[in-house]
């Protein structure tokens, strides 16, 4: 009578190896830290209460904070308490209300990260950035790129061939 002789089974050895190689990955995912560099981000309340208004029909507005972080609404200065009611007529008066938002070089980042929060919290979900476009900068328009790199101007032809 022929011996049988033993084999190895491959199948509990591959789910064996997928285990082992799956807990390695989480645990040297768990090890790997981010380095950057530490920043203290500005803090933002929600607000608490949310006021009545009238509504206020307009399509878009214009918000900009200067340097001191006063908030100007189309050009007229405004207090810091009627931010919120303000935006909240506007969102009354037109849900698909169009919110441009700028701010001064030196005006501080936690000042308008705060004042897009209360937009955001107003409900206003369309908010466009408002910036100035320095010319001469790589990438801005008209200006020569370097080859392959977005925006600006493409590089212009080069001269026809001269015929003999």
């Amino acid at each position: 009578m022929p011996k049988k002789r033993a084999r190895i089974e491959i199948i509990p050895l591959i789910d064996i190896m997928f285990f082992l190689l799956a807990s390695f990955m989480m645990v040297s995912l768990s090890q790997v830290h981010m380095k950057g560099i530490r920043v203290n981000l500005p803090a933002i309340v929600p607000p608490t209460a949310q006021p009545t208004a009238t509504p206020d029909p307009r399509d878009h507005l214009s918000l900009f904070i200067d340097a001191d972080g006063v908030v100007h609404f189309d050009k007229e200065v405004v207090t810091d308490g009627d931010v919120m009611p303000r935006l909240l007529a506007l969102y009354k008066g037109n849900a698909k209300v169009k919110v441009f938002l700028s701010a001064d070089r030196e005006a501080l980042h936690g000042e308008v990260m705060k004042l897009l929060d209360r937009v955001r919290s107003a409900g206003i979900e369309k908010v466009a950035y408002e910036i100035k476009i320095k010319h001469g900068a790589p990438g801005a328009p008209g200006t020569p790129n370097a080859a392959g790199a977005p925006g600006g101007a493409p590089p212009p032809p080069p001269p026809p061939a001269p015929t003999p």
